[in-house]
């Protein structure tokens, strides 16, 4: 995909009433080049997550528009976002959200079976291999630690090969050691096969991994740093914070 992987113009959220409502967004502008990595950062309350959701079109824009993969979602219906949340984005979240009856093979494959879309265990066990699960396959959640759960998670999210992929607090729930792996294994997504990532962090180690951060305060970007590193993430962002 060239191009941008998604692009909001001028993007407003507003949660309530004009008159007494909150504007999680207000006329953000943001353009995330494919086959890259962009971190969203800023304070509690600063509207990280609306626009996560409102990117991926997990919520409605209040005005403005959204473009994801080169396709205008702002007035899409909901048959059409089910679709590219099927085949052209995909999700991973601070709690896995895994199926704890299933296995982890039976996690991966999940998704495209309720699509409908026929996927051999092989494939399913080549994407848990490529995540260093390929041991793993028949293991239930509850059987496996927190970073493995999170791979597990990031392999259902690699095997429909998504255009985009949204990342909300990854590594939240992890320890330093499985975060390395978890970023690293995000990192190759965007270097080897070339996707996107949208990513939402509150950790400025985490940021660091990614190509470019951009930073909220109050529903607005104000401002962003190219090749970031942890000390200056930090930095930014303490000075946000304060």
């Amino acid at each position: 995909m060239n191009g941008a992987a998604v692009e909001l113009q001028r993007v407003s959220r507003r949660y309530g009433s004009s008159s007494n409502g909150v504007a999680a967004l207000d006329d953000v502008n943001l353009t995330c080049p494919a086959g890259t990595w962009t971190a969203i950062m800023g304070p509690s309350g600063s509207g990280k997550s609306t626009l996560l959701h409102c990117a991926a079109g997990l919520e409605k824009v209040t005005s403005g528009r959204v473009l994801l993969a080169g396709r205008d979602i702002t007035a899409a219906p909901d048959n059409v976002l089910t679709e590219m949340r099927r085949r052209v984005i995909g999700f991973v979240f601070q709690n896995f959200n895994l199926i704890g009856s299933l296995t982890a093979e039976q996690n991966v494959a999940f998704p495209l079976k309720l699509a409908g879309v026929r996927v051999s265990k092989g494939q399913v066990r080549e994407v848990l291999a490529g995540v260093g699960l390929g041991d793993r396959a028949r293991h239930k959640p509850r059987e496996l630690s927190g970073g493995q759960q999170q791979r597990v998670a990031i392999a259902r999210a690699m095997i429909s090969r998504p255009a985009v992929l949204f990342a909300d607090e990854p590594t939240g729930a992890l320890d330093s050691s499985s975060a390395k792996v978890v970023l690293e294994l995000l990192r190759a997504m965007v270097r080897q096969a070339g996707q996107s990532i949208v990513m939402v962090t509150h950790d400025p180690a985490v940021a660091a991994s990614a190509d470019t951060v951009v930073f909220l305060a109050d529903g607005h970007i104000v401002d962003r740093i190219d090749s970031p590193t942890t000390h200056l993430v930090a930095d930014r962002l303490a000075r946000l914070e304060s």
